[in-house]
């Protein structure tokens, strides 16, 4: 396999391993359609948890990995970065349905989901009148549109 796929194949083991012990302490959950054996081409991700973003547990596990110190990092970052954890493995393993329009909405959930994470980690941490309206918006609208994709994955998913 060339060096490129087996970096692309590792990473993404990595991610699909590094969400359940994450999803302990979370509550995001892709829909079910989401995590079916279509997902992944045939690989049922049904036992693993997606957990969102209340979670921690990062410090030394993926972040450490990857050379991080949260710890030594401002709040809205640790914040930031303990929700990304939840919310970007869930969106890879939605991008892998075997489905087109149904690995779009399962990637596209959990990408809002982040969106939806950062804007409420700005809304707690800014103070720039221009970003936190922006942020609001970004939850305004995208709540709804993950309700959209979850409903037409319900009516529509196999």
């Amino acid at each position: 396999m060339p060096i490129a796929k087996t970096t692309l194949a590792a990473a993404v083991a990595l991610a699909a391993l590094s969400v359940p012990a994450l999803a302990q302490e979370a509550d995001f959950q892709l829909p079910a359609q989401c995590t079916t054996a279509a997902a992944a081409g045939g690989m049922d991700h049904s036992a693993m948890g997606h957990g969102a973003m209340q979670g921690g547990g990062m410090g030394s596990g993926m972040m450490g990995m990857m050379g991080m110190d949260l710890s030594t990092m401002p709040e809205h970052v640790q914040q930031n970065m303990r929700k990304m954890m939840i919310t970007m493995p869930a969106m890879h393993q939605g991008m892998l349905n075997a489905d087109a329009d149904v690995a779009f909405a399962c990637g596209m959930i959990a990408h809002h989901q982040g969106a939806i994470d950062m804007a409420e980690v700005l809304l707690a941490h800014g103070d720039d009148p221009q970003m936190r309206a922006l942020a609001e918006e970004i939850i305004a609208a995208q709540g709804p549109e993950i309700e959209q994709m979850t409903t037409w994955l319900a009516e529509n998913a196999n």
